[in-house]
């Protein structure tokens, strides 16, 4: 009998072309997954791969049994949904989900979940968002926690479901005595002002950094990029010491409650806004347990937390 792994791993070979990149998807190393499908070979008693190049490619034999593999996998999770479904959520989810976010959202929840449901054991695991979306892939977890800014779209994988979790505003967060900073500014501060200021940005490309670069140039300008750093409280550090200004989600001000040296404010002519939903594999349906766990991570909006309070001259949420 055929091991549902090795076939996994064939399956995803079909799909993704490569060794390197089936390993880096179900977290293996690319000789691990190559013994697991030598050893699969072995066991078919039929050649599965044949090598072009450096590469390899599958047979036309390797090609029949990934319609089988499809077929056998689908049927294992259809069977995994059927035990464990049941009125009272239960059995294990991991959350991947990046810090912020866990930290207003996902650590409520997992504090009610082992109130409301003491059969379900919710884990989290702090990843950024292409690493969430990895795991969830390679199903190292059951719910991702991903988002998009509205200037920079991310596509969303075919083979995924999304579930909007919460849409929420992006100020620009400056210096208190920042000239832009101040009553005249509240209602929005226009980003050709800035033309000349240091940014700072985070260092993946398709991240803040995308956004900042894409914000400006529809102001009509090239940001000058001063410093490139993920971790937003240091972030907000070096805003309230003058060393530069930064695009923050509202999120953000709520996790790290920026100081009295920070405004915060909204930017004029351009809405900037980040979405943040969960994926789950599109195979789960309606399967009590993420239902629930989805339940817990919508957001509750919090009277105590406006977006922005007119009367605070220093522009916080």
């Amino acid at each position: 009998m055929f091991d549902p792994v090795r076939l996994l791993l064939l399956r995803e070979l079909a799909d993704r072309g490569t060794m390197t990149a089936v390993a880096a998807a179900c977290g293996y190393t690319s000789s691990a997954v190559s013994q697991q499908l030598t050893v699969l070979e072995r066991e078919a008693g039929v050649p599965l791969l044949e090598r072009v190049g450096r590469r390899v490619r599958l047979t036309h034999e390797g090609r029949r049994l990934v319609a089988h593999a499809r077929i056998v996998l689908a049927a294992l999770e259809t069977a995994e949904r059927d035990l464990r479904a049941a009125d009272t959520p239960r059995g294990p989810i991991d959350v991947a989900c990046f810090s912020t976010f866990a930290a207003v959202h996902v650590v409520p929840a997992l504090v009610t979940a082992r109130e409301r449901y003491p059969d379900l054991q919710l884990s989290l695991r702090e990843l950024e968002p292409p690493e969430a979306l990895s795991a969830l892939r390679a199903r190292r977890c059951e719910v991702a926690v991903y988002y998009s800014y509205n200037l920079t779209p991310t596509p969303t994988p075919d083979e995924l479901t999304v579930h909007p979790l919460v849409v929420e505003p992006v100020f620009l967060a400056l210096p208190a005595d920042h000239a832009c900073a101040s009553a005249m500014h509240r209602s929005g501060v226009d980003l050709r002002h800035l033309t000349d200021a240091p940014w700072i940005v985070g260092s993946r490309e398709d991240g803040s950094a995308a956004l900042v670069r894409r914000a400006c140039a529809v102001a009509g300008f090239s940001p000058r990029i001063a410093h490139a750093v993920d971790d937003y409280q240091l972030v907000l550090r070096m805003v309230a010491r003058g060393l530069g200004v930064a695009l923050v989600p509202q999120l953000v001000a709520h996790a790290h409650d920026p100081s009295p040296d920070i405004a915060l404010r909204p930017v004029a002519n351009t809405d900037l806004t980040r979405a943040i939903y969960a994926m789950t594999h599109s195979s789960l349906g309606a399967r009590p347990p993420v239902d629930a766990v989805l339940d817990l991570l919508r957001p509750l909006r919090d009277p105590d937390r406006p977006e922005l309070d007119e009367d605070d001259g220093s522009g916080q949420d």
